[in-house]
């Protein structure tokens, strides 16, 4: 709760106009953000945290030892944690990429994902923005990687985090030129996920949570492509 609470200030301070520089690195620049809309999805979160993923954490550490993760010295290498963890940002993005599309479908969609799916401009805090059930079915797909590559308790943690701040990231609304996470291969960022959420419930394109190899390997970018395209034409004139 402490870190959904922490992680997502700085992009709510821009939201809010605190930094007028930073406007122009928004996304959708027409749309403005507002106190009392932030402050309700957090509190939508912080209920989710409360109701939902405080008793899974409470009941998690027996299967974190079943599993096979560490918790006892010696601390693992940092190869071992950078390799580790690059493997479940694969393994989380490939599953999550077909739970997503699966949540697309009429049903899931109008049962489940369509309250993600409020937020047709996303902002930080609601990365986590969900129907409990969604909550539920997608954390799948973060804990597969250590499921199947089991390490350190301490990756297990770090995974966490780094797998939390590049989602707060991607729905920041914001896309800033200096995020390392543009140097990273095949990533999708902020602008990618942003037009997921801008078309909404019609939306066919872009399910990947990270990278783009999913949606251009099974055709699922032609949209935004396109969208890309018209953009393109737009400022050339």
């Amino acid at each position: 709760m402490l870190f959904y609470t922490l992680a997502p200030l700085p992009f709510v301070f821009i939201g809010l106009g605190w930094f007028k520089n930073m406007d122009k690195f928004k996304i959708q620049p027409k749309v403005n953000d507002c106190f009392s809309n932030m402050f309700k999805c957090y509190k939508h979160v912080m209920r989710t945290f409360v109701l939902v993923v405080g008793p899974l954490q409470v009941i998690s550490y027996p299967t974190i030892q079943w599993i096979g993760i560490r918790t006892s010295l010696p601390l693992p290498s940092l190869s071992e944690v950078f390799w580790q963890i690059v493997v479940y940002f694969i393994i989380e993005d490939f599953s999550n990429y077909w739970i997503h599309r699966m949540l697309h479908t009429n049903w899931a969609y109008q049962k489940i994902h369509r309250v993600h799916h409020e937020y047709t401009a996303p902002i930080g805090l609601a990365a986590p923005y969900a129907h409990w059930a969604e909550i539920l079915v997608l954390g799948l797909p973060s804990f597969l990687g250590p499921a199947l590559v089991p390490g350190h308790i301490v990756t297990y943690w770090l995974w966490f985090i780094l797998r939390q701040l590049e989602a707060i990231e991607t729905h920041s609304g914001y896309l800033l030129p200096w995020t390392p996470t543009k140097y990273i291969p095949f990533y999708g960022g902020a602008e990618y996920h942003d037009y997921h959420h801008f078309v909404g419930e019609q939306s066919k394109s872009n399910f990947a949570s990270i990278f783009t190899y999913c949606d251009y390997i099974y055709g699922t970018n032609k949209g935004y492509r396109s969208h890309k395209q018209v953009l393109e034409k737009v400022k050339s004139l």
